[in-house]
């Protein structure tokens, strides 16, 4: 049963044992998917280290309820990049392929080896440290050596942006243009090819396979589902524009959470572990995440691809570090 104040607003929930306002989640999941999204990761990766430093959630069932906040948050930013033309399917289907075995094994690894709060606030900053170590090394000079196609289409909204101001016609309109959608060139077992905005970019589908399924094992024993990973590894990697990766990101992390909900629920664990997820938190969470996840779709084409992944580098490394430093300190 919920008890609740209602001069205090403030509310106790009976899976995971928080108390805290019932505006807490979802102003702190808006605040945070607006931003992420637009990088094409729905924000589950900074809501976990929220739940567990701040509302004092620690149990498995943490990664459970990080999972449900996906499920509820992210339709929204899908159904932005769907209308906008920014879906790439061949990407979308490889991504669901490979992470949905893997968040089974990342279950397990989760309730069996990393169930002390300790242990795991220590692989969440591991994790945190790489993906924003990644997104911060794609802004130096070597790392952008022989991505012409992507510093191309870079251009070419940087001259869009200027164009629409010079013609004093940039409010909203200074995003990208209308003809900038994925368009599916061909797609096989060994190579995927699409154009984007005049620009053609290619991958290897099994080296994208491979990884979507390690990407799954981290996904599941963490609670985010993988976008958070999988969406700077083909930035960075594989030189795609994160304007085609992230509709494809936070569907592939829609679905693989829908799995790891089920797992989380249904597969049995230890006696007397907590991994089943708290419903009306996780809810809470995905409504204020379902509106800050439209907003950031929206926003995201106005946005400089470098100036997205700044901001989502420094906000990570610093929970990484302060997670690692607190393990050892």
């Amino acid at each position: 049963m919920q008890t609740m104040n209602f001069d205090l607003l403030a509310v106790t929930f009976s899976v995971s044992g928080v108390t805290t306002s019932i505006l807490v989640p979802p102003l702190s999941a808006f605040v945070v998917s607006v931003f992420t999204s637009m990088g094409g990761v729905s924000g589950a990766f900074l809501l976990l280290p929220f739940q567990m430093s701040v509302l004092h959630f620690t149990t498995p069932a943490v990664s459970a309820t990080n999972f449900v906040y996906n499920i509820v948050a992210i339709p929204s930013g899908v159904y932005r990049y769907l209308k906008e033309g920014r879906m790439a399917w061949p990407l979308t289907w490889i991504v669901i392929a490979g992470t949905l075995p893997g968040v089974l094994i990342g279950y397990y690894l989760r309730v069996l080896y990393l169930p002390n709060p300790a242990t795991f606030k220590l692989f969440v900053g591991l994790v945190l440290l790489y993906i924003g170590a990644r997104l911060l090394y794609e802004l130096t000079a070597r790392s952008r050596k022989g991505r012409h196609a992507t510093a191309a289409l870079e251009k070419k909204f940087n001259d869009h942006v200027k164009e629409m101001k010079a013609g004093r016609t940039a409010r909203m309109t200074a995003g990208l243009p209308a003809e900038a959608v994925v368009r599916a060139i061909s797609w096989s077992l060994s190579r995927v090819e699409y154009e984007f905005w005049g620009q053609r970019f290619s991958y290897n589908a099994l080296a994208m396979l491979s990884l979507a399924f390690g990407v799954g094992i981290i996904g599941g024993t963490y609670g985010i589902g993988g976008g958070a990973i999988i969406a700077p590894f083909c930035v960075a990697v594989f030189n795609l524009p994160v304007y085609t990766v992230a509709g494809a990101a936070l569907m592939g992390t829609f679905l693989t959470s829908i799995a790891g909900v089920c797992f989380y629920s249904l597969v049995p664990a230890k006696a007397g572990m907590a991994t089943r997820p708290d419903w009306l938190l996780g809810i809470l969470f995905g409504a204020g995440g379902f509106a800050g996840m439209y907003v950031g779709a929206r926003l995201q084409k106005f946005i400089p691809q470098k100036a997205i992944k700044l901001m989502l580098g420094l906000i990570i490394l610093f929970l990484a570090f302060r997670y690692i430093l607190g393990y050892f300190c």
